[in-house]
């Protein structure tokens, strides 16, 4: 089995490791052992990845889409060869079974092979003009994108990150998440060795506020992509205003999930219990608040209980893992303290609400799958996303009220509904105020399908088409 890998920043085609600089401890939250020390970026860092960027974009933006397209098919190809040690690197650093880390590395093969194929479709068009003169619509590459990716897909997000900029010729700066760096350079070293230019990928690491504001301070950046906390993108969304550069925001949720008397109650409880603790329930999309008509109240709470109860937690590392750690100490702490107001006023835990009893004395930031029942509307959990392995299980009488629970926070990533009734089904997709919304099915998410959200969970897309034209400016041009 092999080592962690040494850790280091990716500025101007050199491995930059901690020489001095700032370290950040990169722990294990399967058991709490240090895995690595981080170098944290100095503002001369950030500077020499600055105009390493800038060199990089003027000539990855002439690369011709054949050339582009190469290169984002050969990083899938080599993502795929290297699955097994690329999915060990990320569940040492993120917690999360092996099964899902694997999958991980295919979304991002799956999503570089879509954005090669796109290189080949950035269309513009032309314009109904008199004989004599021309009108044409083009897009071009935005210029230097920064990006910043979060922990919770240590693979899935640095490759949305650098996949649409790649593929429009864009250059990147890229600072992932301190937790989780292993991950994302190798979704790096993967583009790297397939032929990317190494000036057009800069990966740095740092404090969070600090990176931020000194790489949006340049006029050299023209675009921030972020994922993460609503407060964050916010924050972030003003800085940007200064150099007026443009952002996709893909921020929280809090996901209802409306299930209503007619739907396969059997069916519906088999896929929504699995996914909403895949990831310790760390999921931005994660299906969180249930709203359930008073008819299949009681039956829905007994099977999601059993199923919940049911989940193997342990070592990511584990086969037979089903739920491992929450990534960080925090996270815990956290569903201790949404679970104990939410009993306090009121609410019913079902199930969990503590460490698991069989991990006994191990270190690692474990947390059992929980359920929570009845909870009054004024319950912390019911405004904040719990981001962790908590489920809410409420009944509602009519449509009506269903729908007016699901849209009442400023929220809107994902949104669930379970029912047969065609109609019904149409007037959800309508009603229901989301990016995204998931019908009788959980897989919401796919490389040619727009990802992101709408109110206070961001705007903008990555994946499908849209994420590369995120990345891209559109010009008129008329000649007489």
């Amino acid at each position: 089995m092999s080592a962690y890998p040494s850790l280091y920043m990716l500025i101007d085609g050199n491995r930059v490791g901690a020489n001095g600089r700032r370290t950040h401890a990169v722990i294990n939250p399967a058991d709490g052992a240090t895995l690595g020390e981080l170098p944290l970026a100095d503002p001369a860092d950030l500077d020499t990845a600055l105009a390493a960027a800038q060199r990089g974009f003027r000539t990855w933006r002439e690369a011709p889409a054949a050339t582009r397209a190469a290169v984002l098919h050969g990083a899938a190809r080599l993502l795929e060869e290297r699955k097994d040690a690329i999915a060990r690197i990320a569940t040492l650093e993120q917690g999360k079974p092996l099964a899902e880390t694997r999958i991980e590395v295919g979304m991002v093969a799956n999503l570089f092979a879509f954005y090669a194929g796109e290189c080949q479709r950035l269309y513009g068009r032309a314009l109904v003009r008199p004989t004599g003169t021309r009108s044409t619509v083009v897009h071009e590459p935005v210029g230097v994108v920064a990006a910043f990716a979060p922990w919770n897909f240590p693979l899935a997000n640095p490759g949305r990150k650098l996949g649409a900029p790649i593929a429009a010729g864009c250059a990147v700066i890229m600072k992932p998440a301190e937790e989780t760096p292993a991950s994302a350079l190798a979704v790096v070293q993967a583009l790297l060795d397939a032929g990317l230019p190494t000036d057009v990928a800069q990966i740095v690491f740092g404090v969070p506020d600090e990176v931020s504001r000194h790489l949006l301070a340049s006029p050299i950046v023209r675009k921030l992509s972020f994922t993460g906390s609503t407060a964050v993108g916010r924050h972030l969304a003003r800085l940007a205003t200064d150099n007026m550069q443009r952002t996709t925001m893909e921020l929280g949720g809090h996901g209802p999930v409306l299930v209503f008397d007619d739907a396969d109650l059997a069916r519906a409880l088999d896929t929504v219990v699995p996914h909403k603790f895949r990831n310790a329930g760390q999921v931005c999309v994660s299906p969180t608040r249930f709203i359930v008509q008073d008819g299949i109240f009681a039956a829905f709470c007994d099977g999601f209980v059993a199923r919940a109860r049911a989940l193997r937690v342990g070592d990511g590392l584990d086969h037979t893992t089903q739920m491992g750690p929450m990534a960080n100490a925090r996270r815990p702490e956290a569903m201790d303290r949404l679970i104990g107001d939410a009993v306090a006023r009121g609410g019913r835990l079902l199930t969990g609400g503590r460490r698991p009893a069989e991990m006994g004395a191990n270190a690692g930031f474990y947390y059992a799958p929980s359920v929570l029942a009845d909870v009054p509307i004024d319950a912390a959990i019911m405004q904040e996303e719990p981001f962790g392995p908590i489920a809410i299980l409420n009944r509602f009488a009519d449509e009506d009220a269903m729908i007016a629970e699901a849209n009442r926070l400023p929220y809107g990533l994902a949104a669930y509904a379970w029912t047969a009734d065609a109609r019904r089904q149409h007037r959800l997709a309508r009603a229901l105020e989301a990016g995204m919304v998931g019908i009788n099915t959980t897989m919401i998410a796919a490389a040619d399908s727009p990802f992101g959200g709408v109110k206070w969970s961001g705007h903008g897309s990555e994946d499908g088409i849209e994420g590369v034209l995120a990345c891209m400016v559109t010009k008129a041009v008329h000649e007489g």
